[in-house]
């Protein structure tokens, strides 16, 4: 049995604690922390009442590392699942080598003032946490995350090279809101209002934001959603699997927009309301973004009336045998059936999960490496094996589809 600490209550904290207090044989005592303090005990609430388990709740400010430090050596956890901010995961990743906890997260480090994010600044961390024989888990949601499993065992069991990854992410779900984001509108806003660029043969090709005439999407057919129009958009685990693959020529994300979000998106960008400076708003300093976020509902309140799929896999071409070969790994997952679950939407949903079953991987032992590792560098088997187990179970099929050429 192990301890969890969870540090953010939002809409991925939530599935993340619910899952975890449905495995008492592996997460005994758990832990939930926040700035604010009601959104723990809601979700508290909650657990009690779907599965008959008391968690813990605590106050604490992410931004303040003794803080953390000291709660951490309080409670003592085995692992530090962090569903935090972006910005505040240094600050977390700090907290636990002070304290010699493992660490989890599912998103990688930006900082507050810039939409800008890199892997660089949590792969530095990576002695410091071998030194103190501790892991530290990067991207451990869907994607990244799952996507980054889904390449790790393809490379292991399905090819002898993989010479070409495309992630495809499609929402076919309504939420019957004019206009939200399914995650935090501040993550989700900087990320996708960015130039695009994708990996190939050994250096990067930047394309035009989505939100550019010029950008680039094609109409994909997805299982279960149908034809698409997805977009090219820079994801995190390109620059860790365009690391950790070898043999692979080009890797691209690609996610699907609604034509209704994308002109809310475009208004919102053209009238200032994504910028992330300051600005003087009757003689206060204001940053419109962070305003637009607190118009916008909650990506946690949205599961109640969410109706429709996810759809998010991997198509992979290599070789195996001397052969050409592609093969499409993905998941299918029910907003409504997600929040029956847990009361949460799929999006929240498809990254709480793969954080639970990461934890486990880490409480279990299966994953005990000291260091820091994104998710393809670690043994995918029992990961993908729980998946299928624990509400993500994915198909895999012989692709025979068309992607875009370069």
């Amino acid at each position: 049995m192990g301890k969890i600490l969870i540090i953010g209550a939002g809409g991925v904290g939530s599935v993340v604690a619910h899952k975890c207090a449905q495995l008492p044989e592996v997460f005994d005592k758990i832990m939930l922390a926040s700035r604010t303090i009601s959104k723990c005990e809601h979700i508290k609430k909650d657990i009690l009442e779907r599965t008959g388990r008391e968690i813990l709740t605590a106050m604490v400010d992410a931004d303040d590392t003794p803080s953390l430090v000291s709660l951490i050596r309080e409670f003592h956890p085995d692992l530090v699942v962090n569903v935090a901010l972006p910005y505040q995961d240094l600050k977390i990743m700090d907290a636990c080598l002070e304290a010699g906890v493992n660490y989890l997260d599912t998103a990688n480090y930006e900082p507050k003032d810039v939409a800008h994010f890199e892997y660089s600044w949590q792969w530095a961390y990576k002695e410091k946490f071998r030194s103190k024989g501790i892991i530290a888990v990067l991207g451990c949601g869907f994607d990244p995350g799952v996507s980054n499993v889904f390449s790790a065992y393809a490379q292991k069991h399905l090819f002898d090279e993989i010479n070409y990854i495309d992630i495809l992410d499609c929402n076919a779900g309504s939420h019957g809101h004019p206009f939200a984001t399914n995650f935090n509108p501040e993550i989700n806003i900087r990320e996708v209002t960015q130039p695009a660029r994708y990996w190939e043969q050994g250096r990067w090709v930047e394309t035009p934001a989505i939100l550019d005439p010029k950008c680039v999407h094609f109409t994909f057919d997805y299982p279960v959603a149908g034809p698409k129009e997805s977009y090219l958009l820079y994801h995190e685990e390109l620059e860790s699997l365009a690391k950790n693959i070898k043999g692979l020529k080009r890797i691209r994300f690609w996610m699907t927009f609604s034509e209704n979000y994308l002109t809310h998106l475009r208004i919102l960008k053209n009238i200032g309301m994504t910028r992330i400076d300051e600005v003087d708003y009757e003689g206060k300093k204001i940053v419109p973004l962070k305003f637009l976020k607190s118009l916008l509902p909650d990506p946690a309140s949205l599961g109640t009336n969410y109706t429709g799929k996810t759809v998010i896999g991997n198509v992979i071409t290599g070789m195996k045998s001397g052969k050409q070969k592609s093969v499409y790994l993905y998941n299918v997952c029910d907003h409504a059936e997600s929040f029956r679950e847990v009361g949460a939407q799929a999006i929240s949903y498809t990254t709480g999960v793969p954080a639970m079953i990461g934890a486990m991987m880490v409480i279990k032992g299966i994953w005990k490496e000291a260091g820091v590792f994104n998710m393809e560098q670690l043994d995918p088997d029992a990961f993908m094996e729980a998946l299928n187990k624990y509400g993500l179970p994915w198909e895999n099929i012989t692709f025979t589809g068309k992607l875009p050429d370069s």
